[in-house]
């Protein structure tokens, strides 16, 4: 089969002919349709992302959406012939997803939306996944809350800030002034963190008693600002790069908590490889229901060459509005 790898640090994508893989037990073979390209998958190739396990040479790329071809044995969950999607390789030393074909656990896939097509689903798993493990997961959204979303218009972001709304919370979002139109879009109230300070949006969001929820997308300086903005007692702050050293003082000041979230850990372990597929089945059905969709970039990639591929992730790299999804023609 068709595949491309990169093969060390900044290489150039390498179209391979390598065998079609076999699905094993629990396992299913996948005829990829569309690709998803991801900052992560960036770093990857750029040798710089050493959480994700991801030694070169490899076939890079984290999620898809494509047809169920195969299936390993004691798979009864799905059946060949199944429209997919899922975030199913591309670290930890698994085959990734730029190629026409994947072997990936069953448990990490779910039906894709019947409402989506295969380059927006193809959209979705990561930043999904991500956003789903800390609005929901670790802080508990529910209706009658205020949460913030930091970098509201980013990839987890505008997935975060949905689901946020999907279930019944009063959302903000920091944002550029030239992407407010983004986060308004889908029903929160961007925050121009650019002219205001924390304390100034805080007092003017909440009255000064901070978020109940914030979840941050950004790490650095964007950790500390969220400590001083959730509320005192009940607040709770999620973040999803909390990777650099950070004094708790502020927080605890204010008797509030805090939860990292790190999606790849069940590709990278092999556990809790489950929640991945059943978070993936609740965002079918709040896409279905017209209550989650990807932003995605207007411009067209596809597989069939490396230049294609290449242009995909120099997209991205340049911050690109919007998912960029390599398509796989078939």
């Amino acid at each position: 089969m068709r595949a491309y790898v990169v093969e060390h640090p900044e290489a150039p994508f390498r179209q391979r002919d390598i065998p079609r893989p076999t699905p094993s037990a629990g396992q299913v073979l996948v005829r990829i349709h569309a690709s998803g390209v991801n900052p992560l998958d960036i770093k990857i190739r750029a040798g710089k992302a050493p959480h994700a396990q991801q030694p070169l040479p490899a076939v890079l790329g984290m999620d898809m959406a494509g047809i169920v071809e195969e299936l390993g044995p004691g798979v009864t969950s799905l059946h060949p012939g199944d429209e997919v999607y899922g975030m199913v390789g591309g670290v930890g030393g698994l085959q990734g997803t730029l190629a026409d074909y994947v072997v990936a656990s069953a448990d990490l896939l779910a039906l894709k939306p019947k409402s989506l097509s295969m380059r927006e689903a193809a959209a979705l798993p990561l930043i999904t996944i991500t956003a789903w493990e800390g609005i929901v997961d670790r802080a508990k959204v529910h209706a009658g809350q205020q949460a913030l979303i930091h970098a509201g218009a980013g990839g987890v972001g505008h997935i975060a800030l949905q689901l946020a709304i999907a279930f019944g919370a009063e959302v903000f979002a920091t944002v550029s002034p030239a992407k407010q139109h983004l986060v308004e879009q889908f029903g929160a109230t961007p925050i121009d963190y650019q002219s205001l300070s924390t304390e100034q949006y805080v007092e003017r969001h909440t009255a000064g008693q901070g978020f109940d929820i914030i979840y941050d997308t950004v790490g650095g300086p964007t950790i500390d600002a969220s400590f001083l903005a959730v509320k005192r007692y009940t607040g709770h702050v999620v973040s999803c790069l909390g990777w650099s050293t950070h004094s708790l003082a502020p927080l605890s000041f204010r008797g509030a908590t805090y939860s990292g979230v790190f999606t790849l850990l069940p590709l990278l372990t092999g556990q809790s490889q489950a929640h991945h597929g059943e978070i993936l089945r609740e965002a079918a059905a709040l896409a279905d229901a017209g209550k989650l969709k990807p932003l995605l970039n207007s411009q067209q990639f596809s597989i069939s060459s490396s230049e294609e591929i290449a242009a995909a992730h120099a997209l991205v790299s340049s911050g690109a509005l919007g998912k960029v999804v390599v398509n796989v023609p078939v």
